[in-house]
């Protein structure tokens, strides 16, 4: 059964984040995208620390960095960033928050 909408476009992020998570169904690419949300939230604190913009631009680079990885090399899926770019960013952090507060156990 496909996850996509019928006319290809999710109406709402409500929607779209049961797709979300049946892309990550994969423990490992869960965990490094965890990981990886993790980086681009201290990288921004280290930008915020430090001012030095380096940080802004290591964080989309240590983020999809590790959702890649996980994708190409565990799910064997196509990342959802490329149809959807802004609530596939949204799911990383509630992915992310999830995981960290105990309400999703990876």
């Amino acid at each position: 059964m496909s996850m996509h909408p019928a006319e290809g476009r999710f109406a709402s992020f409500g929607a779209f984040y049961p797709y979300y998570i049946h892309e990550h169904s994969n423990r490992t690419c869960r965990r490094i995208h965890v990981v990886g949300t993790g980086l681009v939230i201290a990288a921004f604190v280290a930008f915020l620390a430090t001012r030095n913009a380096w940080w802004l631009l290591a964080m989309p680079l240590v983020g999809y960095g590790f959702a890649w990885v996980g994708h190409f090399f565990f799910e064997k899926n196509r990342p959802a960033t490329f149809k959807y770019p802004l609530w596939s960013l949204m799911g990383d952090f509630r992915l992310f928050w999830e995981t960290v507060s105990g309400k999703r156990r990876f």
